[in-house]
């Protein structure tokens, strides 16, 4: 076949996409594109994988970006004849029009925090610690640049930043922060849509009004490429702190290095030295003096403690004689940090059932002074320092936007007497009725008999009769929990669509300590799924919806999970929504920072990992049942994400298009659409207006496929 016969025997659906009727639910399979299948194969350790569909994996390919336009293309015209869709934006656009607060923090004589006066993007502000008029500098998505307080903007441009935090030295001299060699000194943006595998992630310190091309080399790890490092600087400005892991994996080295050694100056490379040097559980600093460390671990702890280790004892070695554990396990609840406030005492939070607790301890002994008051939902956020008093609490649930609460331990008679807690700030959301609805937590058994916890969230007139419309939300993976939090424009469906809104905190996070991670990592994966089906069918079981009216949602890792439980038990959905899902899992360890994951899922280049990640691996099991509707589908991605590359998503709709065309033109109805964003990444940092429009689209997919009324 010729180049131009195989490109039009590639695009031959475009005369079928002009004969598509958006106007109707259903879509036969000869309307969907067929992206060009090749004869690409590999052998893993004696099992040959075919792969149709490499070509996708270049986002910049001329038939790629044809793929792309294709499925936008198809999918567009769909969710825009929604019949509410103007009222879909115009009420989410409307209740997303709320003043936003962060939680307050102290730097000299100013309080600090971020400010959204409705729809723009946070920007940070101060105001004098008599709270009078605030100041406002920039917004979060002023990246790479400075601005003095005054306004000013500085000459210091910093591109390539790459997963990194800032640690500045305490003088504001200059400050350290994290890229990967080939990055630091790419220009403002990339022209491409490089998938190319990131390495040698490293620490560069900045001096300001320097240019970044000066910039120096701090800390790299050379005998892995896939080490990830981190830098923070003390509350005293003493010390720096590097953090060394093994891609996403929560184990961690800890190094420190005394920054008055050289009068806090960086002129080259610095010498760490280690405090944990071996990779066998987490070490997160917590506090620092001059001799001790104050870490945060869970060795030999899955539900963390709290010990003092002695600076320059590498602390893997002797624990006894030079550990003192300050705060000890609790075996029923996980302790999420700590910090010290107003010289002797400790804040400690902890994880209870999926909820976040706080306690005021002894910072000498960790002896539990008393218990501080909180509702019941998450922190977003605190503020506490050694050498000050005041504290700064940022609180939310399902039902709360975030409240900002405020106490003085110098009002105190003792050190035992509890401190008060003031309300200064509360977010409220004009036209919700948060008397409307009622959040409560169930627990339900997984197919081990593991009781899980579930969120639910449903409007108080909601009757248990199975017929209610309900989204199934979940993760399950890297040790990250779904703790409760706000959210507009999950209520709103709620209130207009009388939908559920049930979260999951399936095995594979850290709601019940490392244990629970670890249950649902490598090759125990298939628990999470388990995990999940088992509480779609506790919400059937149980009326709150029936298989016509549940939808799973899930995006990153939990879009890897949708998809594997869609494929597994498609009877029980009616819809599925997938948002960046990682779907190629014997290739996603070579693109950009996949190599990271090879911790949690296993490596697919390893004979031992290998059949474990195969046997769920989204695009290598997609199947179809004979006579069956494949569960109307929704899949979401961007062409410029360099996380969860947009070849796992364009390779998935491929596959699944083409078995859709080959084996199910009869009985196939249900629509299965892709919505590629163009020019957009990941998701985090998007402009509000991107984020309204994604969830319009989402919603209107919703509303469409499970015939949802409005209901003002």
């Amino acid at each position: 076949m010729t180049s131009s016969a195989a490109s039009a025997a590639q695009f031959q659906s475009e005369a079928n996409l002009l004969t598509f009727d958006p106007t109707v639910t259903e879509i036969k399979p000869r309307c969907y594109p067929q992206a060009l299948r090749g004869n690409v194969s590999d052998n893993y350790h004696g099992t040959t994988v075919f792969d149709p569909y490499r070509a996708l994996e270049d986002p910049d390919a001329e038939d790629t970006k044809k793929f792309v336009t294709q499925l936008n293309s198809l999918s567009e015209p769909f969710l825009e004849a929604c019949p509410v869709r103007d009222k879909l934006r115009e009420k989410l656009t409307k209740l997303w029009d709320y003043e936003k607060f962060s939680c307050t923090s102290i730097r000299g004589d100013f309080f600090y925090y971020y400010h959204n006066t409705g729809l723009q993007t946070e920007v940070l502000g101060r105001e004098r610690h008599s709270f009078p008029r605030p100041e406002y500098f920039f917004g979060r998505r002023h990246n790479r640049t400075f601005k003095m307080c005054s306004g000013e903007e500085l000459s210091d441009r910093i591109p390539g930043v790459k997963f990194s935090g800032i640690a500045w030295l305490h003088d504001n001299s200059g400050l350290f922060y994290s890229s990967y060699p080939e990055l630091r000194n790419a220009a403002e943006g990339p022209t491409t849509s490089s998938t190319k595998k990131h390495e040698f992630h490293s620490i560069y310190f900045h001096k300001m009004g320097t240019d970044s091309k000066e910039d120096i080399l701090v800390a790299q790890s050379r005998e892995n490429p896939d080490k990830m490092l981190g830098a923070e600087v003390s509350d005293d400005g003493r010390f720096l702190f590097v953090t060394v892991r093994n891609g996403c994996d929560p184990k961690n080295q800890l190094f420190y290095y005394d920054l008055s050694f050289a009068g806090y100056k960086i002129t080259e490379k610095i010498e760490l030295l280690p405090l944990f040097d071996k990779c066998d559980a987490e070490y997160e600093i917590m506090d620092s003096d001059e001799n001790t460390a104050l870490i945060l671990t869970n060795h030999e702890a899955p539900m963390f403690k709290l010990v003092r280790v002695k600076l320059g004892s590498n602390g893997g070695k002797n624990q006894n004689e030079l550990w003192q554990v300050v705060v000890g396990e609790d075996e029923l609840r996980k302790l999420e940090w700590a910090a010290p406030v107003d010289k002797d005492k400790l804040i400690v939070c902890y994880m209870e059932d999926v909820k976040n607790t706080i306690y005021i301890h002894a910072i000498d002994d960790g002896r539990m002074l008393y218990q501080m008051p909180l509702p019941i939902g998450s922190l977003s956020g605190v503020f506490a320092r050694k050498s000050m008093s005041k504290i700064f609490v940022g609180f939310e649930s399902f039902l709360v936007p975030t409240v900002v609460f405020h106490g003085d331990f110098s009002n105190c008679p003792s050190r035992e007497s509890p401190v008060e807690l003031r309300e200064i700030r509360r977010i409220n959301v004009p036209g919700l009725d948060y008397n409307a609805f009622e959040a409560k937590q169930v627990f339900y058994p997984s197919k081990d008999g593991t009781q899980i916890p579930m969120y639910v969230v449903h409007r108080k007139d909601m009757q248990l009769d199975g017929s209610n419309a309900t989204i199934l939300n979940g993760y399950g993976g890297f040790s990250i929990s779904q703790l409760p939090s706000f959210s507009v424009s999950r209520l709103m469906l709620v209130q207009h669509f009388g939908f559920v809104w049930a979260t999951a905190n399936i095995r594979g996070g850290s709601e019940y300590g490392e244990k629970w991670h670890e249950a649902g990592m490598r090759d125990r994966k298939q628990t999470v799924f388990d995990d999940f089906i088992s509480a779609a069918e506790f919400l059937i079981s149980n009326k709150y919806t029936c298989n016509k009216k549940l939808a799973i949602h899930g995006g990153s890792n939990g879009g890897l999970l949708t998809a594997a439980c869609c494929q597994q038990r498609p009877d029980l959905f009616a819809a599925v929504v997938t948002r960046v899902g990682v779907l190629d899992m014997l290739r996603f360890n070579k693109f950009t920072i996949g190599a990271a994951w090879v911790k949690e899922f296993g490596d697919p280049d390893e004979p031992g990992d290998f059949p474990f990640i195969y046997e769920y691996s989204p695009l290598h099991r997609l199947s179809l049942t004979p006579g069956k509707n494949w569960p109307a589908t929704l899949l979401m991605s961007a062409d410029h994400d360099d996380r969860v590359v947009p070849l796992h998503t364009l390779k998935y709709i491929a596959q699944l298009y083409h078995l859709l065309r080959t084996e199910a033109e009869e009985w196939q109805r249900k629509p299965v659409l892709a919505r590629i964003e163009v020019k957009a990444g990941h998701g985090a940092g998007k402009p509000t207006a991107k984020m309204i429009a994604e969830l319009v689209d989402l919603y209107c997919f919703l509303q469409r496929v499970l015939e949802l009324k409005w209901n003002e």
